[in-house]
């Protein structure tokens, strides 16, 4: 059995969750508050030096870390992966583009505007931030016109991927009423086996 530690309100630990919800995997879901520095601790650090959830445990003293990572180890060999080398490509593609594109601007933005406090000095780089996330939008709207599903015409990881942030963007201040392809998207995403909500952030 799998263990996961993770936070429940983090999507990046939610694309996991969704994964191993889909695929019908057994595992342990370990909560870890991250905002009260739960995942520094020195048992933490022993089983990812780099302090961040979600972390996989596989075996005793064997542990995956990068949510991305998690979602492409679990996923293997199994319909959220397509086969053949170009779609396998556009796969990753896609996840990179979530990580560069999309997650640093519409997750931090959620972050700052759900989890700081009114007066933090933090709250000055919402509009960049905003203007930003809603290029990465534009970009999966676009391409969302003429397809189902980010790649080929199935449900497979990277969907996971940019679905975990894309949902709760309205946390961060994003207004998705005008992009009816990704609206559209999302409700294909919720009945997908296995859909479960993500916690909101306390």
């Amino acid at each position: 059995m799998y263990r996961v530690f993770g936070m429940s309100s983090s999507g990046n630990c939610h694309k996991v969750r969704l994964v191993l919800e889909n695929l019908r995997l057994p595992y342990e879901w370990v909560e870890v508050d991250t905002m009260k520095g739960e995942s520094r601790t020195v048992t933490f650090l022993e089983m990812n030096p780099n302090g961040r959830v979600p972390t996989l445990q596989i075996e005793p003293n064997l542990y995956l870390a990068e949510s991305n990572a998690i979602l492409h180890y679990l996923g293997e060999g199994t319909s959220l992966v397509p086969h053949g080398r170009l779609p396998h490509a556009q796969v990753l593609q896609w996840m990179f583009f979530e990580q560069y594109s999309h997650e640093p601007y519409v997750a931090v933005a959620r972050y700052i505007n759900a989890y700081l406090p009114p007066d933090s000095p933090r709250r000055a780089d919402l509009p960049r931030l905003r203007e930003r996330g809603y290029q990465a939008l534009d970009v999966m709207e676009k391409h969302l016109e003429a397809r189902d599903f980010f790649v080929g015409e199935a449900y497979s990881i990277a969907d996971i991927a940019l679905f975990a942030y894309t949902n709760p963007a309205a946390d961060g201040g994003f207004d998705l009423a005008r992009y009816k392809a990704i609206k559209g998207w999302l409700a294909r995403v919720k009945a997908q086996p296995g859909y479960v909500e993500m916690a909101s952030p306390s």
